[in-house]
């Protein structure tokens, strides 16, 4: 944490001293820089001997989707990492639905300790590093590697998370274009297994939840009242609301008799994988502006999401979301609409 607080400093201190268009060039010095010797460890990575944990990841839904799974998707076919080398590891059933394409195994971090075990070490993480993302590695990681490590019966070599953040860091910054994420990320369809459960025909998935940019007002929540009362004149209504916490969003779930719960079918192992089978499944997505607006669109279907500020999060990863789509002529797949425009509509 000091560390990191003293980076701050040093960079604050810098932008008062050096000019901006001085600033600007030697970022994009040091971004270059910094990739090359990125490049440099995965190719010895990749030229190893071991298997490679992918993780593990304990994030956030939507950097998982947009740039972590497609970081490993292109170290994989750049470096030519045979799949049975490859481990995936992440919580709540995502390694086996989503990464199925490039690792041929996966464990998952709920698998060796409880949900709120899980949350606190988590949260304690946060506390460390001063923000949720991984930029570097907490006793939580290392700890659910070591028991990889056990399960597989051999050591492991690891291609952390922090890794694809130093990498990107520079986009997130604005020193580098959308082109610097592109070429260090393959993208392609997901295909989440099947879950063994009778689903209603043309059916609407919904995922409300209160982050930065949907805060928990009254507005905010008449709003969602009044959205899921018409999705549900018009058919059938699955929540996507799972009752398990691991992380720090507040589900909106209103009182809506036609709303279908699918909390019976879900443990904390299970969760996004059961809920990605449901989205890839529906006529359509609806609800909050966050990673489950990218998970429908990268499964093939619509995904209509809901902000009530603008400021709340960064363009940059809409952008490149709306990059990949039209670049697969799938752009009508994302729409993002601010709750205030939709009232005027």
């Amino acid at each position: 944490m000091l560390r990191v607080t003293l980076e701050r400093r040093g960079q604050s201190r810098v932008r008062r001293v050096v000019p901006a268009p001085i600033r600007r060039v030697l970022a994009r010095a040091v971004a270059t820089r910094r990739a090359a010797q990125i490049e440099r460890q995965l190719l010895t990575l990749a030229r190893g001997d071991q298997v490679v944990v992918l993780g593990p990841w304990l994030g956030e839904v939507g950097f998982e989707l947009l740039y972590w799974i497609p970081f490993l998707r292109w170290f994989a076919e750049h470096y030519d990492v045979a799949p049975e080398r490859l481990i995936a590891v992440s919580r709540g059933g995502s390694a086996a639905a989503w990464y199925g394409a490039c690792a041929a195994r996966s464990y998952d971090a709920l698998s060796f300790m409880s949900p709120q075990e899980f949350r606190r070490r988590n949260q304690d993480r946060h506390g460390q590093f001063g923000e949720q993302k991984q930029v570097a590695a907490a006793p939580l990681d290392d700890d659910i590697v070591s028991a990889v490590s056990r399960a597989e019966g051999q050591g492991v070599s690891v291609l952390h998370p922090s890794t694809m953040y130093r990498l990107f860091a520079p986009y997130w910054w604005g020193h580098r274009p959308l082109a610097w994420v592109r070429r260090y990320t393959r993208f392609a369809l997901l295909q989440p297994p099947p879950i063994a459960v009778d689903l209603p025909a043309n059916y609407t998935a919904v995922k409300f939840y209160f982050n930065d940019c949907f805060k928990d007002t009254p507005e905010n929540r008449a709003f969602v009242h009044r959205t899921i009362q018409a999705l549900s004149e018009e058919g059938p209504v699955i929540s996507l609301s799972t009752g398990v916490a691991v992380d720090d969003h507040a589900p909106c779930e209103p009182d809506v008799a036609a709303l279908q719960s699918i909390r019976d079918l879900l443990t904390p192992e299970n969760n996004l994988a059961v809920q990605s089978a449901i989205v890839a499944g529906a006529r359509r997505f609806v609800g909050t502006y966050g990673g489950f607006a990218y998970l429908a669109p990268l499964c093939g279907v619509p995904a209509v999401s809901y902000h009530s500020d603008p400021g709340g999060f960064s363009m940059r990863h809409l952008d490149l979301a709306r990059d990949v789509l039209a670049s697969n002529g799938d752009a009508d797949l994302l729409e993002v609409v601010e709750v205030a425009r939709e009232a005027r509509r």
